[in-house]
């Protein structure tokens, strides 16, 4: 089920057996072999041991220090972490773009610098994460990568925050609405991946990257004198520009990746993945989440450069 998301593309978010592939082996993940297992049966035989069992079934529930393994918990802290990095840096590009100064109004140089920089060193950084995760989870590139994309989400909110007053409040409060939704629905069980919903998935990412593909070469060789190229060009339904209707399914396949994310977690705990792979797990959730704001200000921009 880890398909939409890199970050995911781990056994231990996968396979059950995984453990055998944790560096370390079944010992890294606090997991015995026969010989603990013949020799807790046999303690358990006796008095004593089940007394020992009896304060154990009444002490509180062993986290994620405790067992050193990965937990629900353990992830939201590891995750609301990440993304705290983000908003410090996002504050940082934020002022950088535009000069130090507070608001787009009072701003008398505007650059992009953090932009680029943001977006080349967070890119790098999440490909040197996704292919080193098999053998080591490193959380210091975990935060570098956070708080590259935190420049790079300050510097392109104040650009666009200058083009289009308004529009970043709008885009973050639509974010956190479309993840808010999407966690209850998973979280009641009401919404969960499929195998077939996965495929059709995958299809619809492929189509959009090449669409995106084709529509950068059209605006680097001059097919079009407009900002968004295709996406700013009409469409069959009431002349409503093709990048809002097209960033809206691509809002709902930033939803269903979320639910995806989610999914690969819960197997992470369930597989009793070591506790460091819970920094992946945050990764990936930030990964999904930066996605869904940059296209949702996207089709904001593009309906309101329209209007």
């Amino acid at each position: 089920m880890a398909l939409n998301n890199p970050a995911f593309n781990n056994p231990a978010f996968q396979d059950q057996r995984a453990v055998q592939t944790y560096p370390g082996g079944p010992q890294a993940a606090n997991l015995g072999g026969q010989t603990q297992y013949a020799a807790t049966q046999h303690a358990a035989t006796s008095a004593a041991a089940s007394a020992h069992l009896e304060g154990a079934y009444a002490a509180p529930a062993a986290g994620a220090v405790d067992t050193g393994r990965m937990t629900t918990e353990d992830t939201v802290m590891k995750t609301v972490g990440l993304f705290a990095i983000l908003l410090v840096t996002a504050v940082g590009g934020w002022f950088w773009t535009l000069g130090g100064a507070m608001s787009p109004e009072q701003a008398t140089s505007v650059t992009i610098m953090p932009w680029i920089i943001g977006a080349l060193v967070g890119f790098v950084l999440s490909m040197v994460i996704i292919f080193t995760s098999r053998k080591k989870v490193r959380p210091a590139l975990i935060f570098a990568y956070a708080a590259a994309e935190g420049l790079f989400v300050g510097s392109i909110s104040a650009y666009f925050e200058l083009l289009y007053p308004g529009i970043v409040v709008q885009a973050t409060l639509a974010t956190l609405a479309v993840v808010g939704v999407t966690l209850a629905l998973f979280a009641s069980g009401k919404v969960r991946a499929s195998k077939r919903a996965t495929k059709i998935f995958m299809v619809a990412m492929i189509g959009y990257l090449v669409f995106s593909l084709i529509n950068v070469f059209i605006m680097i060789f001059g097919g079009t004198d407009s900002a968004w190229g295709l996406r700013s060009e009409p469409s069959f339904l009431f002349g409503i520009p093709w990048g809002v209707l097209i960033g809206v399914f691509v809002v709902i396949m930033a939803a269903y990746s979320l639910v995806l994310d989610f999914d690969s977690i819960q197997q992470g705990v369930r597989n009793g993945a070591p506790r460091q792979y819970g920094w992946l797990g945050g990764f990936g959730i930030m990964v999904t989440v930066v996605w869904l704001y940059v296209e949702i200000l996207r089709i904001l921009a593009i309906a309101r450069g329209n209007n």
